[in-house]
């Protein structure tokens, strides 16, 4: 099996997370939709832990590549701070999916220690980033009402993947732009 395949893979197998949950594939329907066999997919991901793994850490690296991307091109926090509901959104792809994390958090019983680790990992790394731009947003005045920056993180996150779970539910991205709008209102540049 070569990169490509692998690439292949695992893009199959996050879309199939993401919109159908941890459970809700197997290698065999992997194996079919890419037309190779199951021992194919063995190969290089021995277990779905193991497939489960290599997709929470690729997934880690382009949100962090995401995020720094977001701080580089925008300088004020409302700026980035509309950038990152808007990376939110797009990861929605009209209502069909939901980012990793959430999927993964839903179907947390099916997943290995280390995965449930990963995911914390990855929600502490956007709660950091959420903190250090509510708290940039205190100094440049772009984000209106800041009470207390990690409370304020986290109830950012906590909004962006409950507007992650009613866009889905309802296959419709409206949903989410509705449960972001005061989020979006508050952004002053």
């Amino acid at each position: 099996m070569n990169r490509d395949t692998r690439t292949a893979l695992m893009d199959l197998a996050e879309h199939s997370v993401r919109s159908r949950g941890f459970d809700g594939f197997s290698y065999a329907d992997l194996a079919e939709a890419i037309g190779i066999r199951k021992a194919s997919i063995h190969y290089h991901f021995p277990t779905k832990a193991n497939l489960s793994e290599a997709l929470i850490e690729r997934y880690q690296t382009h949100l962090q590549h995401g995020l720094a991307e977001i701080k580089t091109t925008h300088s004020s926090a409302g700026e980035r701070f509309k950038a990152l509901i808007a990376l939110y959104r797009s990861a929605l792809h009209d209502g069909q999916t939901v980012c990793l994390c959430v999927a993964f958090s839903i179907c947390r019983e099916s997943l290995s220690e280390a995965v449930i680790s990963r995911v914390g990992a990855v929600r502490t790394m956007v709660l950091q980033w959420l903190m250090a731009m509510f708290e940039r947003g205190q100094r440049d005045g772009t984000i209106v009402a800041i009470q207390n920056s990690t409370d304020e993180a986290r109830t950012t996150l906590a909004t962006l993947e409950g507007a992650h779970l009613a866009a889905r539910t309802e296959e419709d991205p409206a949903v989410f732009d509705a449960a972001t709008r005061l989020l979006n209102a508050r952004c002053q540049g």
